[in-house]
């Protein structure tokens, strides 16, 4: 398929666009902020080079022939100058640049770090996220030509806190059984880490690796067993609080996944559920969430001074149209339970809808999603079989990620 054309644009506030990002909640986009701009891959349907908001057209001109191609960098320019808006007869690169693959690569990376549906009812494993971590250091330091300083100091952080990964990741390339792209990570972060100033035991051993041949081609390896995982996660049976009234109604929630950081909640559709009771007059909820299977990761909408350590979930109910109440919710094991009396008259059988968020991040119930959600889960999937199958190749959008592969071997052992 072709990639499409780009008309550049000049906004009211300024800015200067290259093509529009593609619609859909925030969990369909691959998003990159880059020196002066920011880019926006579609997920669900890749069709090419980004759309572009660029905002510094001094500092995008650094990158933008090297994604868009000549022709669209000099229009960004005019454009900005206030010339007329270029049409849509520019025409990037016939091919992606080197550039512009490795950015589609690690935006989706970064896409996957934050939206990757993990869920163990779905039977969708978890990424390994310092594999993930360290391939994203590796396309952070391709792609310095992109960034800015923040983006070169995020660099250096990724690397630095998953630096304990280069173990199994050194293994699995003597192992001979590795692809092709393993090898191309290890290089980068060498280089990385060269270039940075950092160093240390982890990274002598990989100087070393990289120096000596591959081991003899097919050497079994079982590479779920290369990294530290959470191998006992078992759904927890019955409910926190003794049940001694009757049941009045029961429904699955709303599993929005924009409204926590990843890592708390199973992503499956049914992960929320509830009950409601009676005993007596009295009525009361019950709500019960599948837990993730991953440790929790903050996010950029949580206030600066709270920990995602210390936050709980909360269980946000509407009870026949009346105005929410949030109902705190504790983790049990492998699931967070929460109970909260109910304002209801003892003849009716109330409407209930619940959604699961954390109090400090959440931005707000958006539309239904649903559709978009089994769309993401969809992708993952699909991207696990191909990621378990041979594969040497190097795509760099398509192409699957380093902890794809890793997740992918693990699905048998795990689900």
């Amino acid at each position: 398929m072709p990639a499409r054309r780009p008309a550049v644009t000049r906004a009211e506030d300024g800015t200067v666009q290259i093509a529009e990002p593609s619609s859909g909640p925030a969990f369909t986009r691959a998003v990159l902020d880059v020196a002066g701009a920011v880019l926006t891959w579609p997920v669900l349907d890749p069709t090419g080079l980004p759309a572009a908001e660029i905002h510094d057209v001094g500092q995008a001109q650094q990158w933008l022939w090297a994604v868009y191609g000549e022709r669209t960098a000099a229009a960004v320019d005019a454009v900005a100058s206030g010339a007329p808006e270029a049409a849509a007869e520019l025409m990037p690169p016939e091919q992606p640049t080197a550039l512009a693959e490795s950015a589609a690569r690690l935006a989706f990376g970064h896409w996957a770090a934050r939206w990757w549906p993990a869920s163990h009812l779905d039977g969708i494993p978890a990424l390994e996220p310092a594999a993930l971590g360290l391939e994203l250091a590796a396309l952070t330091h391709e792609c310095q030509q992109l960034l800015d300083e923040p983006g070169e100091v995020e660099g250096r952080e990724l690397l630095e806190d998953h630096l304990p990964a280069l173990a199994p990741l050194i293994r699995w390339r003597q192992s001979g059984a590795s692809p092709h792209r393993l090898d191309r990570v290890l290089r980068l972060i060498d280089d990385a880490a060269d270039s940075l100033g950092v160093d240390g035991e982890a990274l002598g051993r990989l100087r070393s690796a990289l120096e000596q041949d591959d081991g003899p081609a097919g050497t079994p390896l079982d590479l779920a067993d290369l990294f530290v995982r959470q191998r006992e996660f078992a759904l927890a049976a019955g409910s926190a609080h003794p049940v001694t009234g009757r049941v009045i109604t029961r429904g699955a929630g709303t599993n929005d996944w924009c409204r926590y950081p990843p890592g708390f909640a199973d992503a499956a559709e049914d992960a929320v559920s509830w009950t409601v009771y009676a005993r007596g007059a009295g009525r009361w909820i019950e709500v019960e969430v599948v837990a993730g299977g991953t440790a929790p990761v903050s996010g950029a909408h949580l206030s600066a001074e709270v920990s995602v350590e210390r936050m709980n979930l909360a269980a946000e109910v509407h009870v026949d149209g009346r105005p929410p109440s949030r109902v705190p919710l504790a983790r049990r094991d492998d699931v967070w339970t929460g109970r909260a009396d109910l304002d209801i008259r003892a003849s009716t059988t109330p409407r209930v809808e619940v959604g699961v968020l954390l109090p400090g991040f959440d931005p707000g119930p958006g539309a239904e999603d649903r559709a978009a959600r089994e769309a993401v889960r969809a992708l993952a999937r699909r991207r696990l079989r191909e990621a378990a199958a041979p594969y040497d190749g190097e795509a760099a959008q398509s192409g699957p990620l380093l902890a794809e592969i890793v997740a992918a071997a693990a699905v048998e052992e795990d689900f």
